[in-house]
């Protein structure tokens, strides 16, 4: 069996005295659509924050490829790494949140090369023909001296979606990406989702998007009240959820 790209054990996080995470136990393999799903309130977004680092975590382990993203072992106690070895790690974890966080006074090509080549230090003209590709990859070739005042907001996070993609990850994380947007536009990002899944991306998606996940996801995993109350595939938890809590959210969702 293979190592999993990414391995939750035990993994607990607090915001003071509020328990946000409680003991969370899940793994993605290389490849794999896992979507999260559930109330708000549940943890799903900061489980996904905390993959990254973005939080960190109170107890228990959180892998990535293996490496802990924050932290580093000695000898049976983690230690959380300086922050500038932990943005190194997090170059390879792709984040797409729900507010597109472009830069304003940056035109598309200039967003989507700044991280490869002042982070990765990569030659320009190397990021610039690897930005080309990537916005035809999401529909947006003729924008890249655009401004993101100038687009619509599935545009947008078409865009973001492509910056994250520029750093080549190996592993996307969206926090749900498609919340900030007008139904209308909805589509055009759940487009580009569809074809990443069916890339080989692996992917973890925080999402109320329940066709999507009925869609691409090879794993739909439900969260309340900051615990897994149950995992199984799309066809499984959608269609024939096991956990009364579970019942109860789907049949307000769907």
């Amino acid at each position: 069996m293979s190592t999993p790209l990414v391995r939750a054990s035990g993994v607990r996080k607090s915001f003071g005295h509020l328990e946000v995470l409680k003991s969370i136990d899940f793994s993605v393999d290389e490849g794999q659509v896992v979507c999260l799903i559930g109330p708000s309130g549940s943890g799903k977004s900061t489980m996904l924050r905390c993959i990254n680092h973005l939080e960190s975590i109170d107890g228990g382990e959180l892998t990535v490829d293996g490496d802990h993203v924050g932290y580093e072992r000695r000898g049976d106690i983690l230690h959380e790494i300086k922050e500038s070895e932990a943005c190194r790690r997090r170059t390879e974890i792709g984040m797409v949140f729900q507010q597109f966080n472009l830069f304003p006074h940056m035109t598309v090509m200039e967003n989507l090369i700044e991280a490869p080549v002042r982070v990765k230090k990569e030659k320009k003209d190397i990021a610039m023909a690897r930005g080309r590709d990537l916005l035809r990859r999401v529909g947006l070739e003729t924008k890249a001296e655009s401004y993101p005042r100038q687009l619509s907001g599935g545009q947008q996070q078409r865009v973001a979606i492509a910056r994250a993609l520029a750093m080549q990850p190996k592993i996307m994380l969206f926090d749900e990406p498609t919340s900030a947007l007008d139904p209308e536009l909805v589509g055009e990002v759940i487009q580009v989702m569809d074809d990443l899944a069916r890339s080989g991306m692996t992917m973890i998606v925080v999402t109320h998007e329940m066709e999507f996940a009925r869609a691409a996801a090879d794993v739909v995993v439900f969260m309340a009240d900051g615990q897994i109350v149950e995992q199984g595939t799309p066809e499984e938890l959608l269609n024939n959820p096991q956990q009364e809590r579970t019942r109860a959210f789907l049949s307000r969702v769907l």
